[in-house]
C-alpha cells in the first residue's frame, strides 16, 4: 500500500510532455505495487508472530519486483531522450525508497532490542579471552527416542541418594539453559539431576530418514525424557518443567503417570490459547525476533553471546534485578565453540508443537500426586493466570507466587524456588 500511495504522488512529479509512453511501466510498477500490498497484507494476517517484518518486507521485495520488470522491458523498448530522462528519475526515486525502507527496518530493530551496558560487554569480553570453561561434568550419553538421538547428562550427588530430578527446559532451549545453583540445590539436598538437550537444540539431533523435516508435537517430545529415563533404568523420577518444559511435563504427568514421583510446573500453562485468559503481550516476540536479527543474523560470536544476555532482558519483561552476566556468558560460549550453538528454526518447530496441542484441563483434574505450580507475577510471556487456573483445577497442587519474576528464573529467586520444589518432593515421600 505505501508503494502506489507513494507512485500515485510521484507521478505527478513527471510533465505531461516529457511522460510519452511511460504509462507502460505506470502499468508495471502499480500492479506490482498492488500485488505486494495485498501480500503484505496476507503475510501479516498468517503469519502475525512474525509482524513487523511480514509486513514490510514484502514492500522490499515488491519493489525490487518493480524495477526488475522496468529494466528488463526498458531495454526491449525505444525511447526518446526526454523518456529515458523520466525513467532514470523514477529508477532513483525507487532506489531512495528501498533505502529508507531498509532504514527503518534497521531503526526499528535496534530501537526495540534493550540495550547491553558498558559493564556486560566488560564481562563478555573478558569471558571471550579467558579459556572456554568446562559445563559438562556428570555422566553424559544419548537416548533413543522417536528417531532422535537425545543427549543427556546425569549429575549425581556427593552423598546418599534420595532420588532423581529430570529437569525439562522450555522452548528453543538446551540442558545448559539450567542455572549452575538450581542444579547444585538439588544435589546438596541428596538427588541426581539429568537434564537433556530438547529436540533441535545442543547435541540432540535427529536420525536419518524419510521424515527429518516433519513436525513434531508435545506428546511426542514428552516420550523423549522418559526414554531417558529408560536408559538410565529409572524407575520414576521428580519432573521439574519450566514454560515449554512446564507443559511437557504436564503431558508425562498424564501419559506416564507411574513414572513420575512428582511434578513441578515452573511459568507454565495447561492451554496457552484459554480465551478466558490473558494472552502473551504481543511485543515479546517481536522484541525476541529483532534481537536474533540484530545479535545472531548479523552478529558475530560476541554479538551472539550478548543476544542469551538481552533474551533475558525481554523476558524480564517489569520485573527488576541484576543479570548474573559472567555464568549466562560461559554457558553461551560453551555452546557455540563446543556444541552445535543456537538454532532459531527450533524454536519454531518447538512454537508449532505448543500451539497444535489440545487443553489439559480435564486430564490434568485427574492425576494424583504432589504437584507444584511456580510462577512470577510480573511474567510478560504466559500470565500468572494460567498458573493460578492450574492450581484450581489440579488436586493437591501447592503453589508459589513469586514478585519481580517474569519469564525466567531470576539469579535471586534460585534458591527461594529451589527450597520449595524440595519440599513438594517430600511431600511425594
Amino acid at each position: 500500500m505505501f508503494l502506489v500511495i507513494a507512485y500515485d504522488l510521484l507521478r505527478y512529479l513527471i510533465p505531461v510532455e516529457k511522460y510519452n509512453n511511460l504509462w507502460f511501466y505506470e502499468h508495471i510498477y502499480k500492479m506490482v505495487a498492488a500485488f505486494t500490498a495485498l501480500l503484505a497484507a496476507a503475510e501479516g494476517t498468517l503469519f502475525p508472530d512474525y509482524t513487523p517484518y511480514s509486513q514490510f518486507l514484502p514492500s522490499v521485495f515488491g519493489t525490487l519486483l518493480a524495477i526488475g520488470f522496468i529494466i528488463y522491458f526498458y531495454k526491449k523498448r525505444k525511447h526518446s531522450k526526454k523518456t529515458m530522462v523520466a525513467f532514470k528519475k523514477i529508477l532513483r526515486i525507487s532506489g531512495i525508497l528501498i533505502i529508507t525502507l531498509l532504514l527503518s527496518a534497521s531503526i526499528y530493530t535496534c530501537a526495540s532490542v534493550p540495550k547491553v551496558s558498558k559493564e556486560t560487554n566488560q564481562v563478555i569480553e573478558q569471558v571471550m579471552k579467558q579459556p572456554v570453561p568446562e559445563m559438562v561434568k556428570g555422566e553424559i550419553g544419548f537416548a533413543i527416542s522417536n528417531g532422535w538421538n537425545v543427549w543427556y547428562e546425569s549429575i549425581s550427588p556427593k552423598d546418599s541418594l534420595k532420588g532423581t530430578v529430570i529437569l525439562v527446559m522450555g522452548a528453543a532451549n538446551d540442558a545448559l539453559a539450567w542455572p549452575q545453583q538450581f542444579i547444585s540445590g538439588f544435589n546438596d539436598a541428596g538427588y541426581r539431576v539429568v537434564r537433556y538437550d530438547h529436540r533441535g537444540t545442543g547435541l540432540t539431533t535427529q536420525q536419518k530418514g524419510p521424515d527429518r523435516k516433519k513436525d513434531y508435537t508435545l506428546n511426542e517430545m514428552a516420550e523423549d525424557p522418559i526414554a531417558i529415563l529408560d536408559t538410565l533404568a529409572i524407575e520414576k523420577a521428580y519432573f521439574v518443567g519450566a514454560s515449554m518444559g512446564g507443559m511437557i511435563s504436564q503431558v508425562v504427568a498424564i501419559e506416564h503417570p507411574e513414572r513420575l514421583a512428582g511434578l513441578t510446573s515452573i511459568m507454565s500453562s495447561a492451554n496457552l490459547f484459554d480465551t478466558l485468559l490473558p494472552s502473551p503481550a504481543p511485543e515479546i516476540l517481536s522484541k525476541m525476533i529483532s534481537a536474533v536479527i540484530k545479535h545472531d543474523i548479523f552478529g558475530g560470536k560476541k554479538s551472539k553471546i550478548k543476544l542469551q544476555v538481552v533474551q533475558k532482558k525481554i523476558l524480564m519483561g517489569d520485573a527488576t534485578g541484576d543479570i548474573a552476566v559472567k555464568p549466562l556468558a560461559e554457558a553461551a560460549l560453551y555452546t557455540i565453540e563446543k556444541r552445535d550453538g543456537y538454532h532459531f528454526i527450533a524454536g519454531r518447530q518447538h512454537q508449532k508443537a505448543i500451539e497444535s496441542s489440545e487443553s489439559r484441563y480435564k486430564a490434568l483434574s485427574k492425576i494424583d500426586m504432589p504437584v507444584l505450580i511456580v510462577h512470577g507475577k510480573q511474567d510478560p510471556v504466559i500470565p500468572i493466570a494460567h498458573g493460578k487456573k492450574m492450581v484450581e483445577i489440579i488436586p493437591n497442587a501447592d503453589s508459589l507466587w513469586l514478585d519481580n519474576m517474569g519469564h525466567d528464573l531470576p539469579d535471586a529467586l534460585l534458591e527461594t524456588i529451589c527450597v520449595k520444589v524440595i519440599e513438594n518432593f517430600e511431600r511425594s515421600q
